[in-house]
């Protein structure tokens, strides 16, 4: 974006572009940052408007629906485009939406995604060797698809003129960070005090708590077993060489996980390798066979059956019943 100022005298548009399932939070968090600065300021620091396709009312994924001001049409060059999406991201990723991304992105917009909006950027081939963030629970998928784009799990990502935010509150620290620069760190900060927001984050940080916060459990080699297995997937390795690598014997890694998780590490690995399949499952049109080589099932039938034992159904009917839905909030 542009470089800090103390004082910015222009008045921005932000253009909020809505899609089918979108995430309010993300949203709503994102569009009041705007309300607040303007009001802190006593001024029209911002103005903004909401554009969808087809120029009807669109639904959020909690089924309230917000009237948009126009349909997709031609931008001023100065305008930050914000993508908003959620739920379903694939099957709301229309050819008509995409080639609008694309003519604005030509002429020069700048243009940032919310939540699993950075899916339709990179399907619009906005991302392409660019750094960027996505909700964490799409980020194997994204992966797997995109493999031209920089990921990175941070709660949000400005490369250029392209911004991405994972969603949920990180919505709120991308805005911020924009506030930041373009009307100085004291606007910024008040706008975070009216939004009860006591820790504003950078694109320094991390989307996921901690591992000893996530399982509830402050074990320093507990905690690098289980970041070594979650950063080990496709290629698990031995419950024998991960105790090695963390200064224990198998017989003690073996007590830590029963004593504080209650299953054995053979077990816990499963469940992660298990739960990968199942996002790729519901988010990607990989083939069963691919899913399973990318979580480290060297059989089909073997991942059917560890899949159906864990889940009580299959991998090919778990792709059916969902219908390429995706888990995000």
């Amino acid at each position: 974006m542009d470089q800090p100022t103390k004082q910015d005298t222009t008045r921005r548009r932000f253009v909020f572009v809505l899609v089918n399932d979108f995430t309010l939070l993300s949203f709503a968090g994102a569009v009041d940052a705007l309300r607040i600065a303007n009001r802190a300021a006593g001024r029209e620091l911002y103005e903004w408007t909401l554009m969808g396709e087809g120029g009807e009312a669109i639904a959020s994924s909690v089924g309230a629906s917000f009237n948009v001001d126009s349909d997709l049409e031609e931008l001023r060059r100065d305008d930050t485009v914000i993508l908003c999406s959620g739920v379903r991201v694939q099957s709301n990723c229309s050819p008509k939406l995409l080639n609008w991304l694309r003519r604005e992105s030509r002429r020069g917009v700048h243009i940032a995604g919310l939540c699993t909006a950075s899916y339709i950027m990179a399907r619009a081939g906005l991302l392409s060797q660019k750094r960027a963030t996505i909700h964490w629970e799409n980020h194997d998928s994204f992966t797997e698809e995109f493999d031209d784009v920089d990921l990175t799990k941070r709660i949000f990502v400005i490369d250029g003129n392209r911004m991405t935010a994972a969603g949920g509150t990180a919505s709120m620290d991308l805005m911020l960070k924009l506030i930041a620069q373009q009307q100085g760190e004291e606007v910024a900060n008040i706008v975070a005090d009216q939004q009860i927001y006591t820790s504003i984050r950078t694109d320094r940080d991390s989307q996921r708590l901690s591992v000893p916060t996530r399982i509830g459990v402050r074990h320093p080699k507990l905690s690098e077993v289980i970041q070594r297995m979650e950063a080990n997937i496709e290629e698990p390795i031995s419950p024998s060489v991960l105790a090695s690598e963390v200064g224990m014997s198998t017989r003690q890694l073996e007590r830590l996980f029963r004593r504080y998780l209650n299953r054995s590490p053979k077990r816990y690995y499963m469940e992660l390798r298990l739960q990968k399949a199942r996002n790729l499952l519901m988010q990607t049109d990989m083939s069963v066979i691919n899913v399973a080589l990318a979580c480290g099932f060297s059989s089909p039938s073997h991942f059917s059956k560890c899949y159906r034992s864990h889940y009580d159904t299959t991998p090919y009917r778990e792709r059916g019943s969902q219908s390429g839905a995706s888990a995000e909030i």
